[in-house]
């Protein structure tokens, strides 16, 4: 499974975005998916995760009741529509991969795409 992340951009605080993690690969429905992300000068944080079925998902509690992660595995992506968004989550956002299960720890994914820049403005 290969992934690329997408949908990043600038917006105003209050705005939303929807971040897509598009994956190549037959196996697609097998893994969990987890976003992450790392402001400059910070450590890689896990934001949401979500199992191989999308009938369990996690957010980190900075982001519950904004940010909602969901898939469609019909069409080989996991999508984290961001509303409410601050100026603290301006950061590089990363989609990630493991089996099953999903994991908060960055170390548990095996593979991982393409960073997305996520700019909020005050």
């Amino acid at each position: 499974v290969q992934l690329q992340a997408s949908g990043g951009g600038l917006v105003q605080a209050g705005g939303s975005l929807r971040l897509s993690c598009a994956a190549s690969g037959r196996t697609f429905s097998s893994y969990a998916l987890g976003w992450f992300r790392q402001a400059p000068g910070k450590e890689r944080e896990f934001v949401a995760a979500i199992n191989w079925r999308g009938d369990s998902t996690y957010d980190a509690d900075s982001v519950k009741g904004r940010f909602t992660i969901s898939r469609d595995n019909t069409k080989n992506t996991v999508y984290l529509q961001m509303n409410s968004l601050k100026p603290e989550d301006t950061a590089v956002y990363y989609c990630a991969a493991r089996r099953r299960w999903y994991a908060r720890s960055a170390g548990d994914y095996d593979l991982w795409g393409q960073e997305t820049q996520v700019t909020v403005s005050s």
